[in-house]
């Protein structure tokens, strides 16, 4: 059989495959367990292209593919939607064709596939992620508690745990209310130490990591940033210049133009949502620091931080943290993809070639 070109639906226990030939046209579509799709896939010719959304578990699929000689090509869900024949008609067999089909199209944008160390590295942040939520989620539950017990807590994580520390041990409180404290305390302190573990061990995969050290020297990236953004992108070289990036990121805004008038609307928020998350953050620290900056010393706002400060009382705070964000971002692949370390003087090298008069 003269198969080229095969489209997979990926499940956890259900494989659908279509198989095309050279022309695209779909020859067969099987099912498969996850034992017999295994199988099957080390009959096809090497070379094969294998189509994939990117969902969980296929990079780890990818890799199987690249150890049998397959070609696999992973493309984000949202590109591979549009090319399914009927939108109100979704099953796994329909999905399979559209898979195959945009695997086929012109200018189609692929996903490179994870290294095992990259999915390592990830791990750690997904599980410190995880553990956040679940102690923010905890403070919130046991702060309404209170509350029904009269015990109006003011915002705040830290004004929380200090309530809960007096209350522990309170003998004014009813018993069942002291145990339930003592409960949550002993929850939040073992989360704590399990945060704690994943900072120690993020912080040691990266020691020797030359990328995420020059990626540290930008402002507003830290540890987290760092070693997340290398550990996702892998080789930033994939990307044309900073601003695809930042698309990629999902920092950028979406158009509605017609006409030749263009048309911005808010940002995409495609992408790595953990990812921009941290970028955001970082924005967050290095707006308040030019601020502060304007406010005590304005004479000594660097060129970065004055065009903040102007973009703040012109925008506003929130606009101003994604542009900060998007600007961190292209950053953050110049960078990566050329090797070099940071350097927030680099303007001037261009400023001076621009006013360089002609020989």
């Amino acid at each position: 059989m003269n198969t080229t070109t095969v489209g997979v639906d990926l499940a956890k226990n259900v494989f659908v495959a279509c198989v095309a030939d050279g022309a695209g046209r779909v020859i067969e579509t099987r099912e498969f367990n996850r034992a017999g799709f295994l199988a099957w896939l080390s009959t096809l010719p090497r070379g094969t292209l294998v189509g994939m959304e990117a969902c969980g578990g296929a990079h780890c699929w990818g890799r199987t593919m690249q150890a049998l000689g397959l070609e696999p090509r992973l493309m984000a869900a949202e590109f591979v939607r549009p090319y399914r024949k009927r939108q109100a008609v979704k099953n796994d067999r329909a999905d399979a064709v559209a898979i195959v089909a945009a695997l086929l199209a012109p200018g189609m944008r692929f996903i490179p596939v994870k290294t095992e160390a990259q999915q390592h590295r990830l791990a750690w942040h997904s599980l410190r992620l995880g553990w956040i939520e679940e102690r923010t989620a905890l403070l919130n539950r046991i702060r309404g508690l209170l509350a029904e017990f009269g015990m109006v807590v003011e915002i705040g994580a830290m004004r929380l745990r200090r309530k809960l520390a007096e209350h522990e041990f309170d003998t004014a409180q009813p018993a069942p209310i002291r145990h339930l404290i003592q409960g949550v305390r002993d929850q939040l302190d073992a989360l704590d130490l399990r945060i704690a573990e994943c900072d120690r061990q993020i912080a040691a995969q990266q020691a020797d990591d030359a990328a995420a050290r020059r990626a540290r020297e930008l402002p507003g990236v830290g540890m987290l940033t760092a070693d997340a953004v290398v550990a996702s992108v892998g080789d930033a070289t994939m990307f044309h210049n900073g601003r695809q990036f930042a698309a990629w990121l999902g920092l950028t805004p979406s158009q509605y133009s017609s006409g030749g008038k263009p048309k911005l609307g808010r940002i995409t928020r495609r992408g790595d949502d953990y990812l921009r998350t941290l970028l955001v953050q970082g924005a967050r620290s290095v707006l308040a620091a030019a601020l502060r900056k304007a406010r005590n010393t304005p004479e000594a706002l660097t060129r970065l931080q004055q065009w903040i400060v102007t973009l703040n009382g012109r925008v506003g705070y929130h606009k101003t943290l994604v542009a900060i964000a998007n600007k961190h971002a292209r950053q953050l692949w110049a960078v990566l993809a050329k090797g070099e370390g940071y350097n927030p003087e680099a303007w001037r090298q261009w400023h001076d070639s621009v006013e360089q008069p002609a020989s």
